[in-house]
């Protein structure tokens, strides 16, 4: 709830529903994820979501707010997960087939950890899909190693930004959608989220990432909106 960029983005609503639980829903249709954690902060402020999470009979672990990495390790721990999905609360429109392949790509290649737009430099994917995927012996690891409060904070960089022995891969695909932005971080991106979920609403389709990229191709007003803050239009502000 403390986004600096765009204050409660995660309980920002689009018809009446918050973003949190749009995402939540489609997380749902993945046919590899056994169970659904929402893991934030025990700030007060962060308490709207964990009744968000009580009305939803949905399980919400509370931990530090800074250290992000401990959360994850006590999460994990407390509903015994062997393999965790990592999924940020900023991408609403997450795709389940997406998180699937990236789960079944860490599975038969038997790494430590996987992801589809990580590292960011060769991601073929938007900007709003991210899915990471890790075993819990390796995040336990991390936590007993990381010292970096930047690696605390972003809880996978110790994985892939630096060679601590760690095996990663990353999901590729043929066509190159990295310069799309399905992500909530500015005002902006809530209308351009906004619009998507009301397209797909009037088609009565899920909007897997292809036809979420359509849409936008199809529509040049709201791809520019979209490009903004690839091209420094007024979007070069530190990052929370």
């Amino acid at each position: 709830m403390g986004s600096t960029r765009l204050p409660g983005k995660v309980l920002r609503t689009v018809n009446g529903r918050t973003l949190l639980d749009i995402q939540l829903e489609r997380i749902k249709s993945s046919k590899w994820i056994k169970q659904i954690v929402v893991a934030t902060s025990i700030l007060e402020q962060d308490q709207p979501i964990a009744d968000l999470c009580a009305k939803l009979g949905v399980p919400c672990f509370r931990g530090s707010e800074t250290n992000v990495l401990e959360r994850f390790s006590q999460a994990a721990r407390q509903f015994g997960a062997s393999t965790i999905v990592r999924l940020t609360a900023d991408c609403p429109l997450i795709d389940p087939a997406i998180i699937d392949q990236t789960i079944a790509l860490f599975q038969k290649e038997q790494v430590d950890y996987a992801a589809n737009t990580v590292p960011p430099e060769t991601s073929r994917f938007p900007d709003g899909s991210d899915v990471e995927v890790f075993s819990a012996a390796a995040l336990e690891r991390a936590h007993q190693e990381a010292t970096d409060p930047k690696d605390r904070e972003h809880v996978t960089f110790y994985f892939w930004k630096q060679d601590h022995g760690f095996k990663t891969t990353q999901l590729l695909q043929p066509d190159n959608w990295s310069a799309y932005r399905l992500t909530v971080d500015y005002p902006e991106d809530l209308l351009v989220v906004e619009y998507l979920l009301n397209r797909l609403a009037e088609k009565k389709t899920f909007g897997h990432i292809p036809e979420l990229i359509a849409e936008l191709d199809h529509q040049p007003e709201i791809r520019k909106a979209n490009a903004q803050h690839f091209f420094g239009e007024g979007w070069n502000k530190p990052a929370k």
